[in-house]
């Protein structure tokens, strides 16, 4: 049977881009983007190159991130985005897993808090265990040595505190690798098995994977999910309309390379930041997916006088 359209004659093929092309010259696609053949990119860490239609890649293994915040927004070190709102402390990520609980070398906790009237919860503080009984606020402004196994160093970027943590015998990622559990999930490159319990039991439910996560059997379980628009309507299109920074033209060059909830929790953390100081919710939603971007090779400014002013870094 005969079908009307158009096809490239014979030998050529079709470039995605209504032309015709000789098949070394086709391109490859990234984020929905065209690359002709030759270009390289970066992804992670990792070089690709484009050879006739297909990527090829080099295989280095790549640091792994982990984010928690607003409220109660975790993204794992596989790329998993999910919320969860805790009031207690919780495990983080460690290597305390499985048959091997007993053989662990650190631990990373969060103190989640209530931040507002509708429930929601946001990280207080993170506790960061070495070896036995070493924490961050024993950690002094320089590098030093923990049981000869471990090396640290931190340094204070604008609001963040960057800690570094490198093992004697190679960087923390060669060793952890699928072999850390907690809120960040396992490190494996598989994102569907992030909601694996305390107990070792791959879970459906956010509410009990997160649940058994908690450090004291004292602090209540998170029964419900908690939905701040909901709960406070008036400010949901006030939200809606500064979140809508996210999908403007300003941050366009990111849209194909980040596909996460970014708008949604930020339209969530606006609407439950309620007790005080609305913009340093919206603002912090928008850092952190402008933070996605830039890991992303998406570089963006989106900070002026009027949205979110850091004007040390606007004018200079």
């Amino acid at each position: 049977e005969c079908v009307s359209g158009c096809v490239c004659p014979e030998g050529l093929f079709d470039d995605g881009r209504g032309g015709c092309v000789e098949e070394e010259d086709c391109p490859c696609v990234h984020n929905s983007d065209f690359y002709n053949h030759g270009h390289s990119i970066t992804v992670d860490c990792n070089t690709c190159t484009c050879q006739k239609g297909i990527w090829s890649c080099t295989k280095n293994v790549c640091y792994g991130t982990c984010m928690i915040y607003g409220s109660g927004h975790y993204i794992t070190f596989d790329g998993k985005f999910y919320d969860f709102d805790g009031s207690c402390e919780y495990v983080a990520t460690q290597d305390y897993c499985g048959d091997k609980n007993s053989g662990g070398s650190f631990s990373i906790i969060t103190e989640n808090v209530p931040c507002g009237t509708t429930g929601v919860t946001c990280s207080k503080a993170i506790k960061m265990f070495l070896g036995v009984s070493n924490d961050i606020q024993k950690l002094q402004p320089r590098t030093a040595g923990l049981r000869q196994s471990f090396v640290y160093s931190y340094e204070y970027l604008t609001f963040y505190l960057i800690v570094k943590f490198i093992k004697s015998c190679g960087y923390f990622h060669f060793l952890f690798q699928g072999k850390v559990c907690g809120l960040c999930g396992n490190f494996d490159d598989k994102s569907n098995n992030d909601f694996t319990t305390r107990n070792g039991l791959l879970e459906t439910n956010i509410l009990t994977f997160g649940n058994s996560w908690k450090q004291s059997s004292m602090c209540p379980d998170v029964t419900e999910e908690i939905k701040p628009c909901d709960l406070k309507p008036h400010r949901k299109s006030w939200a809606e309309k500064e979140c809508s920074l996210i999908r403007s033209e300003v941050f366009k060059v990111c849209h194909s390379k980040v596909c996460r909830g970014h708008y949604e929790a930020c339209v969530h953390d606006a609407c439950s930041c309620d007790s005080g100081g609305d913009c340093d919710c919206f603002c912090s939603a928008v850092a952190a997916y402008a933070q996605e971007c830039t890991r992303a090779q998406a570089c963006v400014f989106w900070r002026t006088p009027d949205i979110c002013p850091i004007f040390c870094d606007y004018y200079n």
